[in-house]
C-alpha cells in the first residue's frame, strides 16, 4: 500500500474522524492506527508519552509511506504535534479542542470543554482559551472515564447511565439567568456517547464533534488523490497489541477495514 493517510488514536474513537476523512476524501485510502496497548493517554506522563508516539510514528512512516497523517486524538495533539511536525517531513493533521467555533458559536458565552484530563491540564488547550475565548466563560470538565465507557459502549455493551451522568454533570452551568449553550466534545471517542449525552442533559446544548473540520484541513494537506481503481477494501488498520478482541474485531471489519 502506497501513499495512504495514516489516522492515529490510542483506541477507537478516531473512527469518528475516519469516517468524515472518507466522506471529504472518497478516492483516497486510509491505515487506521490504534495504540491500544497504550490505552489510555490521559494516565501517561507527559515525557513517556512522547517518547512512545514519536516512535510508533518512526515505524509507521517507515513502514508505510503516508502522504499525510491525522492524530485523531486530543491528547496525544495538544501534547506532541510540534514534536512530530519537527521531527517528520510529512505533513500532520492534529485534534485540538474546538474552543474557537464554539466562542463564536455562543449565544451565552457560557462554554463547556469535556476532555481527558490530559487535553485539560495542557498549555495548549489554555492557549487556545487565551486566544480565542476571552470573551466567554469556559469550563474545562476532565473525565478519567469516559473515554473507557465510549470504548465498552460501541462494542455493545449497556453504559451506565447515573455514572455517564456524573462524567458530565460539571457541564452544564447556569450564571446570571444564562445557561451553557456548547460543549466542545474534546476527545475523539465522545461523539459515539453523544446521543445518550442528549437524553441526560437538563437543558438542549450543542454539543461540537470536530471530526468534519478535521477532514477538511487533512482533504488541503495531504496532495493529490489516489488512483480511484484501487481494490474495494484496501484500508486496514493496525492494532499495537497485536491482539484486539472479538467485538473489536467485528467493529472494525464494520468499518470496512482488514486486520
Amino acid at each position: 500500500m502506497s501513499d495512504p493517510i495514516l489516522v492515529f488514536d490510542s483506541g477507537i474513537g478516531g473512527l469518528t474522524v475516519l469516517r468524515e476523512l472518507r466522506t471529504v476524501m472518497p478516492d483516497r485510502r486510509f491505515v487506521y492506527v490504534v495504540d491500544d496497548a497504550g490505552f489510555p493517554y490521559g494516565d501517561w506522563e507527559e515525557a513517556p508519552l512522547v517518547q512512545r508516539v514519536s516512535g510508533l510514528f518512526a515505524e509507521l512512516i517507515a513502514t508505510h509511506r503516508p502522504t499525510a497523517a491525522v492524530i485523531a486524538c486530543n491528547t496525544a495533539s495538544t501534547l506532541l504535534l510540534p514534536e512530530l511536525r519537527e521531527r517528520f517531513s510529512i505533513p500532520f493533521v492534529g485534534t485540538v479542542p474546538a474552543i474557537k467555533p464554539a466562542a463564536e458559536r455562543t449565544r451565552s458565552g457560557l462554554v463547556s470543554v469535556l476532555a481527558t484530563p490530559g487535553t485539560v491540564r495542557r498549555d495548549y488547550t489554555r492557549g487556545l482559551i487565551d486566544n480565542f475565548a476571552r470573551q466567554c466563560e469556559v469550563t474545562l470538565v476532565g473525565s478519567q472515564k469516559l473515554a473507557g465507557m465510549a470504548e465498552s459502549h460501541i462494542r455493545g455493551h449497556a453504559v451506565d447511565g447515573k455514572a455517564l451522568w456524573g462524567e458530565i454533570a460539571e457541564c452544564f452551568v447556569e450564571r446570571d439567568g444564562r445557561r451553557t449553550d456548547i460543549v466542545v466534545l474534546a476527545c475523539t471517542h465522545y461523539p459515539f456517547l453523544a446521543n445518550i449525552f442528549r437524553k441526560l442533559a437538563p437543558w438542549p446544548v450543542d454539543w461540537l464533534d470536530p471530526a468534519e473540520a478535521i477532514a477538511r484541513q487533512a482533504f488541503k494537506v495531504s496532495g493529490a488523490a489516489v488512483a480511484a481503481e484501487l481494490p474495494e477494501g484496501f484500508d486496514h488498520a493496525v492494532f499495537t497489541s497485536g491482539a484486539p478482541d472479538h467485538a473489536t474485531r467485528r467493529l472494525i471489519h464494520g468499518f470496512g477495514l482488514a486486520l
